[in-house]
């Protein structure tokens, strides 16, 4: 059996791909979101989102669709989620919100198609947590196609200055992403 160790340094050698925006990718949001509703544990799931790149339309991104699921408990997730994905080959890893381990932790899920690529991140988390903020970002960039132009430049120079090192790719876009939300989030504090 795979350590977790052997299983964290499997995903991280996948090599980090853009490629121009696919329109099938609503579309695969839509289907995993309807297998998720019919294998899950209805109880425990509230919403599914679509975020990330694949969301935004003609952006070009990694071929993955992320989603952002809802759960009313991620104590209940572990143990009543987690072995259905696994019995179904989904990876997962109870990964830190932010560093390497630190708290909050949430449930996340690789899914892979027939050939081992990656096609779905599957980010299981409850209503409070940060991540929701994703959708903000999602929306302004649906909203600001010049900005989702720029966001799309500089993940095409990530990704070939970081092929195989998904860390280095994904810090790089942090700047990037915060300094967008500063400006979608300025006029909101002032209450305009």
């Amino acid at each position: 059996m795979e350590s977790l160790e052997q299983k964290v340094q499997r995903v991280l050698r996948d090599e980090i791909e853009i490629v121009p925006y696919n329109p099938d990718w609503p579309r695969m949001f839509e289907a995993e979101k309807i297998h998720l509703l019919a294998c899950l544990p209805r109880e425990l799931i509230n919403r599914i989102e679509h975020f990330g790149s694949t969301a935004v339309p003609n952006l070009a991104a990694k071929p993955v669709v992320d989603m952002l699921v809802e759960v009313s408990s991620l104590a209940e997730t572990k143990t009543r989620i987690v072995p259905i994905l696994e019995s179904q080959r989904y990876d997962y890893f109870w990964r830190a919100t932010h560093g390497e381990d630190g708290p909050p932790f949430y449930a996340w899920f690789i899914k892979r198609n027939s050939t081992g690529a990656r096609t779905h991140h599957l980010h299981f988390v409850e209503s409070d947590f940060e991540h929701w903020e994703r959708l903000l970002f999602r929306d302004y960039l649906i909203e600001h196609p010049d900005v989702a132009k720029q966001y799309e430049e500089l993940k095409f120079s990530l990704a070939r200055e970081h092929r195989g090192d998904r860390i280095a790719y994904t810090n790089g876009k942090t700047d990037f992403i915060r300094r967008v939300m500063e400006d979608f989030q300025r006029p909101h504090r002032r209450g305009y």
